[in-house]
């Protein structure tokens, strides 16, 4: 399992460590990953998805899955959120039809 953002695309960087020598070793900084439930309101399911914390601040700020994912390009998203995507435009055409 890749350990990137299924939501923001956010992933691993490359660093250095730097001792008090000034010795410089390549490292790697992880997101902090979450296995979560969050709960489509349009959809009434509930989707299991590994989200950084950061993305998952954004979602509660933005208003629910359902509106994050509407305002984000699908580029930007995992393949399962951006069936989850086409799901919720599928439904919303429906509802206006």
């Amino acid at each position: 399992m890749s350990r990137v953002c299924e939501l923001t695309g956010k992933g691993r960087q490359v660093g250095n460590n730097v001792s008090h020598a000034n010795n410089k070793t390549k490292r790697t900084f992880l997101p902090n990953l979450q296995n979560v439930t969050l709960i489509s309101d349009s959809l009434s399911k509930s989707v299991k998805l590994r989200v950084s914390t950061h993305g998952l601040r954004s979602v509660e700020h933005v208003g629910g899955l359902d509106n994050w994912l509407t305002k984000t390009r699908a580029e930007k998203l995992s393949p399962r959120a951006a069936k989850l995507k086409r799901e919720l435009k599928k439904k919303a055409g429906e509802a206006a039809a």
